[in-house]
């Protein structure tokens, strides 16, 4: 399966749950890559790269985040693959 990037808005209690944290973890764990971040709306967003099966099993994993999170919404729009991150990271 080709490589993949989308770009993922999660809305919801999805700040101060550790919701960045795990989803490094998660991101790693399928070997993708690309960056987490806050935004001042309350929302949580996420540029994902790498084969398109692990970005799926991600996507399913933002849906539902970690245990103390609530999500409410999923938003996932595809973008062309760059290939431009070495690693998935948190942006503070």
């Amino acid at each position: 399966m080709p490589n993949v990037r989308v770009r993922v808005y999660v809305s919801g209690k999805v700040q101060g749950v550790f919701y960045r944290q795990n989803a490094k973890r998660m991101a790693e764990s399928l070997g993708l890559k690309g960056w987490v971040r806050n935004l001042p709306d309350g929302r949580v967003e996420a540029v994902i790269e790498g084969r398109g099966e692990a970005v799926r099993m991600m996507i399913e994993w933002m849906r539902e985040g970690p245990p103390s999170a609530r999500v409410e919404k999923v938003d996932v729009y595809e973008e062309d693959y760059s290939g431009e991150f070495r690693e998935f990271s948190i942006i503070y």
